[in-house]
């Protein structure tokens, strides 16, 4: 039962916390990544500037799953400690459907396929991670973790934050200092919630494959050979993580929530679920203008945040988790290999 049960929390855990990919083109690195993409030590020799790839991911269980621009790769680490790898074609919905592509429609639409595209790269990291003799996890157990993940993300992260600020909604009234107040409460709570998670070994595996995905990601854009030896010169951080996206969505639903003032609790209670996805929208387009506009110190500015609340969402790896994620990396890289022109109107996050 327990090891049941494993992979469906680290499955939960990943959903909430892993990132993944958007849709839209972005320049290069900003100054504010460069802490996060030089080798960690000043002893290892100067790299080339580094570029852009168009390769993102996300950790999987034990194990990394990379996301190109027209295919995505999973590679798991087995309990025979053999590694396995597999690839599959990737259509994004906004290429099927044009209208898909509106401004903040469009950000609706990368978060449902994000999560849609996790959900099966973790069933599949799920099962090659069990054993023999353990019974495979179908579509019903995922489907469950991903609903738990949702339910949590929404009871935690939106109507928690409500219910303890209006505690005090006597001393901060109904104006904009209650939503300030309710947005701190949220990052706390969020930054609680990563702190509590990274104590259970299983679950902070996790964190230290994501990692593993930032670092092989860096060696690749600075034109590394994708060797373990290689890949852990570099840092966990990186400046096109999605992690930045959770921080955004925060600063977000304090101004969409302030819009909707107070009404009767129930319209207040309703609020915080039905404009999630507005919000997300929104997030999504003013990420997408700072990667557009990244030489900007503003854009420094926030986005150096981001980088800091990777240290709560990534760990350091040991080299069997670095080859793991050098293996989903490798696959991609052989499938759209990186010296071709980049496809114009695609940007994946690290």
């Amino acid at each position: 039962m327990r090891s049941t049960l494993r992979p469906l929390l680290s499955a939960a855990t990943a959903a909430l916390v892993g990132g993944e990919a958007s849709d839209e083109p972005s320049s290069e690195a900003a100054a504010a990544g460069d802490a996060a993409e030089t080798p960690k030590s000043s002893e290892t020799p100067c790299c080339p500037a580094p570029k852009r790839a168009q390769v993102g991911g996300q950790a999987v269980i034990e194990g990394v799953m990379m996301r190109g621009v027209k295919h995505w790769s999973v590679a798991v680490r087995r309990p025979d400690d053999s590694i396995g790898v597999h690839d599959f074609p990737l259509r994004p919905w906004t290429q099927r459907h044009p209208v898909l592509k509106w401004p903040v429609v469009r950000g609706v639409v990368a978060l449902i396929e994000s999560l849609v595209l996790g959900m099966k790269a973790l069933q599949l990291s799920a099962n090659e991670s069990l054993g023999e003799e353990e019974k495979p996890l179908g579509k019903r157990e995922m489907g469950v973790s991903l609903v738990i993940a949702l339910v949590v993300a929404v009871a935690l992260f939106f109507l928690a934050p409500l219910g303890l600020t209006s505690l005090f909604k006597g001393a901060l009234g109904t104006g904009f200092a209650f939503w300030i107040v309710e947005g701190l409460v949220r990052v706390a709570i969020f930054v609680v919630y990563i702190l509590v998670i990274t104590r259970i070994p299983d679950l902070r595996r996790v964190f230290e494959y994501h990692g593993a995905e930032h670092m092989s990601i860096h060696a690749l854009e600075h034109g590394e050979p994708l060797v373990p030896a290689a890949v852990e010169k570099y840092r966990t951080l990186h400046v096109r993580c999605g992690t930045s996206f959770l921080l955004v969505v925060m600063v977000v639903a304090i101004l969409v929530f302030a819009v909707v003032r107070w009404p009767a609790w129930y319209w207040l209670i309703l609020s915080r679920i039905v404009l999630i996805p507005l919000i997300a929208g929104i997030s999504y387009e003013i990420i997408k203008w700072a990667g557009r506009h990244d030489d900007l110190w503003v854009v420094r500015v926030v986005m150096w945040p981001g980088l800091m609340l990777q240290r709560l969402t990534t760990r350091q790896p040991d080299t069997p988790q670095v080859e793991v994620a050098i293996s989903a990396l490798e696959r991609i890289v052989e499938l759209e290999p990186q010296d071709r022109p980049p496809v114009k109107g695609v940007e994946v996050m690290a």
